[in-house]
């Protein structure tokens, strides 16, 4: 119960925390890179660097990871269908990814799985409609959605009640 009080706390911050919305749009981004491509891939590892060393939110690409996790799952066919054809159905490609696999650091990024390069180009594909989604939904959250959910009875009937004083009582600030 506390982890799921910290995980809406976290999110909570996020969304009204001093960054602008180009700052946490960008974080969401990255986060849903995080969450299609699969983990353990050299260009996973690079997106992760990149949201921990970029001037980005990193709550905003935790909670962009969080919520694309389940998408990621559901479009898993998809993404092994585009890496399918991309892969074993376009014949004429076969050289060119023959000569990209044998590049130096490319195994490692295991593009030659069908899901991985699926995933991978989804998310390149996708990833201005992400940004520019998540970048309106901030700055409509912060104008209009946040006010009145603070104004809310059910907003103040949480930070009223005695399970929200003792979170906040061992909650790390």
């Amino acid at each position: 119960m506390l982890a799921l009080l910290k995980l809406i706390q976290s999110i909570f911050k996020t969304l009204h925390s001093d960054g602008t919305p180009n700052q946490v749009a960008w974080g969401i981004t990255l986060g849903a890179g995080l969450a299609f491509i699969p983990m353990l891939t050299l260009h996973w590892a690079l997106l992760f660097v990149l949201l921990v060393m970029l001037n980005v939110s990193f709550g905003g690409g935790m909670l962009g990871w969080a919520l694309f996790t389940p998408l990621s799952f559901a479009f898993d066919p998809l993404f092994d269908a585009l890496g399918r054809y991309l892969l074993i159905t376009r014949v004429d490609l076969t050289p060119f990814w023959t000569r990209v696999v044998n590049w130096p650091l490319i195994p490692y990024t295991q593009i030659n799985n069908s899901v991985t390069l699926g995933a991978t180009l989804f998310w390149v594909i996708t990833l201005p409609l992400v940004y520019l989604g998540a970048r309106l939904g901030i700055t409509k959250y912060r104008a209009v959605w946040a006010p009145n959910i603070e104004k809310s009875a059910w907003f103040r009937a949480v930070k009223a009640s005695s399970l929200y004083n003792v979170y906040r009582w061992f909650a790390p600030e």
